[in-house]
């Protein structure tokens, strides 16, 4: 096998018929002044090449997929290997996407929680286990008699399909009815109108729907039993209207918050069992910023302090109506200066009526509108109206009163309460990805843990701290894994690509790396050039 890498007559973009020969298996490391040609001749010659030789070396089916790579001018290059670019300009601007995401570490730690974790109570802070059948019963019974009374058993959740042949299965078995995304039908009529495939589905059995009494009480508890066989585990009860869920397998014995099963889309900020309902799993929401909004707190609302209304202020517009008939109820002077009103007039007129009321309004035409309900202040409505309208330019212009703000729900740790509430040694899932890499390798390395969860999670904390020792290794041991992916730098993005390139242990290919080093402190570069070097050997 030739030893050498020979390239003739490369003349892509700036380089001059350039001749070549370089070794193989070696750390090269290409310099010379900005514009001398050195990415021309790294990235657009040899790699390009390497790569393009590569995809045709494939089937027609799989390049269809991958598209043409156009070949560079030059004229030969001998002894190349399939290679990998691992540049500045790969950094996601996914607001989804974290460090543990784009390193997989993050789906390691998920099936760690699912298989070891501990769940608590977020109350009382105290481990929590199934409720037998008996206790769910006793909590239903704590309700008014005579409620009416729905027992279900989810069967299935989030998945996509027309889900056709268990439709099918239910009323061969007896069942009638089903709950389809919140709505009972007969299972008779479901088949008939069928499911979207393309859509993803909750689909509940209805066993029973009862009258809470005493002497229906081995009926309700048939039921309980019936739906805890079908949905392994899950209970779903629907009390006058009020849906609650049960567990088996996990339920706090004080107040009944219910963990349904730990598995790892629960950990997933990605997916609905585990994303913060607030912010859909995001980790911070657009609304309206208040410094915005309030221009001049010397004005008064007649004035037009509040800048969304400042164009329709005194006028007949039916929003400025809405906005006056708001202030009249709560007595809100509109003609005193907007600094002077109390703490909570000043809450009505930028968040709206905090109970609903009965209201006219009167269009210019004279004809009068009658309307019973809440009235939204200029912060609800804008918020509101941002999402639900379909104009661009309306929502550019409802953009202008808001800013980012870390969700105050989950305090931007993107997870619900659930997941949340699972622990290892006394740390959530959140709280252990905002620790940096280094600390959060201690942790992992020194868990306080049992026997038996030792010896289950010993592959899985294996390969998580390989995986950190990697990141360690290219100096970004001060990065934590719930960092935003959009917010790393060049340097930064590139050195988590080469982690990860170490991780995957390939030989015989050729790597192009573009200023690896750059922006890393001159102590880090011995570890970085030490890194490169395990990756050339």
């Amino acid at each position: 096998m030739n030893d050498n890498i020979i390239i003739k007559g490369a003349r892509e973009n700036n380089l001059k018929n350039i001749d070549l020969t370089l070794p193989r298996n070696s750390l090269i490391v290409m310099t010379g002044l900005s514009g001398s040609g050195k990415t021309s001749l790294a990235f657009d010659t040899i790699f390009a090449e390497g790569q393009r030789r590569y995809v045709e070396s494939l089937s027609p089916y799989a390049r269809q997929f991958l598209g043409g790579v156009k070949k560079p001018d030059v004229d030969s290059i001998e002894g190349l290997s399939p290679s990998i670019s691992i540049d500045q300009k790969t950094t996601s601007h996914n607001p989804r996407s974290t460090v543990g995401t784009v390193t997989e570490i993050y789906d390691y730690l998920r099936l760690l929680y699912a298989r070891i974790g501990t769940p608590y109570c977020p109350t009382h802070n105290i481990p929590i286990v199934g409720l037998t059948i008996s206790e769910i019963k006793n909590k239903i019974f704590e309700y008014e008699e005579n409620s009416k009374l729905i027992i279900m058993s989810p069967v299935v959740y989030q998945k996509k399909g027309t889900h056709k042949d268990l439709l099918e299965k239910l009323l061969k078995n007896g069942f009638i009815r089903v709950q389809v995304d919140g709505n009972i039908s007969l299972i008779e009529d479901v088949l008939e109108t069928g499911l979207d495939k393309n859509k993803k589905h909750n689909i509940f059995i209805v066993i029973d729907r009862i009258i809470l009494k005493r002497e229906n009480n081995d009926r309700i508890v048939e039921a309980l039993e019936l739906a805890n066989k079908h949905s392994d585990g899950i209970i779903s009860v629907i009390i006058n209207d009020e849906e609650i869920s049960y567990s088996t397998n996990y339920a706090c014995k004080e107040c009944g918050f219910t963990i349904e099963k730990i598995e790892p889309r629960l950990f997933s900020f990605n997916a609905p069992a585990g994303a913060c309902y607030d912010c859909k799993g995001l980790s911070i929401k657009l609304e309206v910023d208040p410094n915005i909004l309030i221009q001049d707190e010397n004005m008064s609302l007649n004035e037009g302090v509040l800048s969304y209304y400042k164009h329709i202020a005194g006028s007949e517009n039916l929003e400025w109506q809405e906005f006056a008939l708001l202030c009249e109820f709560y007595n809100i002077d509109m003609d005193k200066p907007f600094k002077d009103l109390s703490d909570y007039e000043k809450q009505i007129a930028i968040i709206g009526s905090d109970r609903p009321f009965s209201y006219t309004l009167t269009s210019r035409s004279g004809n009068k509108n009658h309307r019973n309900g809440f009235i939204e202040g200029p912060k609800r409505k804008i918020e509101r109206l941002y999402v639900e309208t379909q104009s661009q330019m309306l929502r550019d212009w409802y953009y202008t009163f808001m800013m980012e703000t870390i969700c105050s729900t989950c305090n931007g740790q993107r997870l619900n309460e659930k997941p949340l509430a699972v622990r290892i040694d006394g740390v959530n899932i959140a709280q252990l990805t905002n620790m940096q890499i280094g600390q959060m390798y201690d942790f992992l390395s020194n868990m306080n843990i049992t026997k038996q969860q030792k010896e289950i999670s010993k592959l899985l904390v294996e390969e998580i701290l390989n995986r950190l020792k990697f990141l360690i290794s290219v100096g970004l041991d001060y990065l934590t894994l719930s960092r935003m992916a959009s917010t790393l730098s060049g340097g930064e993005a590139q050195r988590i690509r080469l982690a990860t390139q170490i991780g995957s242990k390939l030989t015989g290919v050729l790597y192009v790396l573009d200023e690896p080093s750059i922006g890393l402190h001159q102590k880090d570069n011995t570890k970085l050039i030490e890194t490169m070097k395990k990756m050339r050997d």
